[in-house]
């Protein structure tokens, strides 16, 4: 009998040894993991870094080209509202992107004459169900927290917060859970 427990209780001592050594192992690489954000010097050294790689001397060249100063010069016209998260008149021009765009569910708008992607991300369930209802030339006010633009696309992308259409809310972005 004494031998038949000893049995049950040597690999219940050798397993929980196991455990507890792999939890230290664990505390050491999270304390390893997580480092401080990179100083100013750091980051300008790395962004210097990516400008040599070909990807950031395409960018580069975008950048100087009359299609990034386009997409530029739209982003600065809507940099105050989106700053102060204030309605923009839009008018969809489009229901759909230009090809290949890889941006989830968007629509083209024209705000104040120019042209913009008001993207609102991959489409989860029927979220977006109220905003499969806007058609071509629908008068809408927009609210944005972002802009943004990519080499690839001729227009500058407006995060989509909030949608109104006849003075009735059709999209309201819901806020992230667990942040500050």
């Amino acid at each position: 009998m004494k031998k038949i427990i000893y049995a049950l209780i040597l690999p219940l001592v050798v397993v929980s040894g196991l455990v507890f050594a792999n939890r230290e192992i664990k505390n050491e690489t999270s304390k390893k993991l997580t480092s401080k954000p990179l100083s100013a010097a750091q980051r300008k050294a790395a962004l210097k870094k990516w400008e040599a790689t070909p990807d950031g001397i395409l960018y580069k060249k975008w950048e100087a080209s009359p299609e990034g100063k386009k997409v530029y010069g739209s982003e600065a016209k809507i940099r105050k509202h989106i700053s102060a998260f204030t309605n923009m008149k839009a008018v969809v021009t489009s229901l759909s992107l230009p090809v290949g765009s890889r941006l989830g569910f968007a629509v083209m708008v024209s705000i104040n004459g120019e042209d913009y992607i008001l993207s609102f991300g991959l489409e989860k369930s029927n979220e977006f169900g109220p905003l499969h209802s806007l058609k071509v030339n629908d008068k809408i006010m927009i609210r944005s927290h972002s802009v943004s633009h990519a080499p690839k696309y001729s227009y500058p992308i407006v995060s989509g917060d909030y949608v109104e259409r006849d003075s009735k809310i059709i999209y309201k972005r819901a806020p992230l859970k667990g942040g500050c």
